[in-house]
């Protein structure tokens, strides 16, 4: 069910064919939406899905638009953002050792893009923007993070500076089973070829959450967002060797075998940093963290400066719920390609 303001109205999604794109349209399509619009530069997916929307929902196909383009490219952003009022920026870079060997690629994806978008939308008079951050950006160790938090002081100075009509915010969750590059698609590859699990650290903690979760967060911050928020769901979290045990469970034991920490990976992850938590508002499922408003008067820093900077803690995938193995099992599960898999069917998954 869409927001009754999205009812007859424009959203475009950048990075349209991914595995958020693709969970929006499975949300949003039969909906009164107006028109959505998929922006993404690659071709062959945009066919791909095309032919996908004529077959399996042909009386909604024709409200989906789509748009060749790359957010590196502000040209080719501004051309498909005319008329739009909404915009969901889920463009990015995010492989973590991808992006570790070609940082300055994560850069012009995942900062200059973010920009690119942005300033589209706000002289495009686009009403909301709700970009798509990770947690990987706080406190950041590899350099897909740290374009991505790069990519969150983007926003928040766009936000901050003056976007007239524009409000424009941020949502930042972990780990999407069995979204493209995920483990999960990996470890049931691996059982499937009668081979062993293969686990970098199994006392490394993720957060898990599936893409209607995700959706939901980004439809929850697109109802409730100022300017500058940053929306964060609390989610659960498994041990990466309790996730291999679970997938083993439900497909088969062929055992494990742990192969050390990839390029720039964390034993755990931060979604709300110590000095965040301090702005946040507890929202039920959800934190609402506030933007700092204050300017660049000095001055005034020096006057009114803030006794107390950082909360105790952080909220990380160490200190939220655990989930034992069998949780970690159901939790899987509410995954479309678990379900799919489990019956030998993942090929038509889409990611």
């Amino acid at each position: 069910m869409i927001p009754e303001s999205m009812v007859g109205k424009t959203l475009m999604i950048t990075g349209g064919t991914g595995s958020f794109g693709n969970t929006v349209l499975k949300h949003f399509l039969s909906s009164g939406i107006g028109e959505i619009r998929v922006f993404s530069r690659d071709e062959k997916k945009q066919d791909d899905m095309r032919h996908r929307l004529q077959e399996q929902t042909p009386d909604y196909a024709s409200k989906v638009r789509f748009f060749i383009g790359d957010v590196r490219d502000a040209q080719s952003v501004r051309d498909a953002m005319r008329g739009v009022d909404y915009v969901f920026h889920a463009a990015a870079l995010k492989q973590v050792p991808s992006c570790e060997f070609f940082p300055m690629e994560a850069v012009r994806t995942n900062v200059i893009g973010t920009d690119n978008v942005l300033h589209a939308a706000i002289d495009g008079g686009v009403e909301r923007v709700v970009c798509l951050s990770t947690d990987k950006a706080a406190y950041p160790i590899n350099a897909m993070g740290k374009s991505k938090a790069l990519m969150e002081s983007v926003i928040y100075a766009n936000a901050r500076n003056g976007a007239g009509r524009t409000t424009i915010c941020c949502t930042r969750y972990g780990n999407v089973m069995c979204s493209r590059g995920s483990v999960i698609p990996l470890f049931i590859g691996q059982i499937k070829a009668g081979e062993p699990v293969t686990v970098t650290d199994p006392a490394m903690t993720r957060f898990l959450m599936n893409l209607d979760e995700a959706v939901d967060l980004v439809q929850f911050a697109f109802e409730h967002a100022e300017p500058g928020d940053l929306f964060i769901q609390k989610a659960p979290a498994s041990t990466i060797g309790d996730l291999a045990e679970a997938v083993q469970e439900l497909f088969g034991h062929t055992g494990t075998r742990v192969i050390g920490t990839r390029h720039g990976e964390k034993l755990f992850e931060t979604l709300m940093t110590r000095e965040e938590v301090l702005r946040a508002e507890d929202m039920g499922n959800y934190y609402r963290v506030h933007s700092d408003s204050r300017d660049l008067n000095y001055d005034k820093f020096f006057v009114e400066g803030e006794v107390k900077t950082m909360a105790d803690e952080s909220y990380t995938s160490h200190n939220t719920r655990r989930l034992n193995v069998a949780e970690t099992v159901e939790k899987i599960k509410t995954a479309e390609y678990v379900r799919l898999a489990l019956e030998g069917r993942e090929h038509e998954a889409v990611q």
